[in-house]
């Protein structure tokens, strides 16, 4: 606790833009919950262009508005 999952289209992290991205995550996960980084947890998946809509955005961004801290500007 807690996890965090990132979906995103498939872009190519190098490991040092990968491990950038880990660690910022989570800093701000463990400033923001008061956790040990230790608890954290990160995943990231690659959902292809044409499969976002049906995939993330209909489910999880618009069917879950309620839940959304920060919502995209489209």
């Amino acid at each position: 606790m807690p996890h965090v999952h990132i979906k995103h289209f498939p872009t190519p992290l190098d490991p040092a833009r990968e491990a950038a991205l880990v660690a910022a995550v989570t800093r701000a996960v463990v400033e923001a919950f008061g956790v040990p980084a230790g608890t954290v947890s990160i995943a990231t998946e690659p959902v292809p262009p044409d499969a976002w809509y049906d995939t993330v955005y209909a489910p999880e961004i618009a069917g879950r508005r309620d839940l959304l801290r920060k919502t995209p500007d489209y």
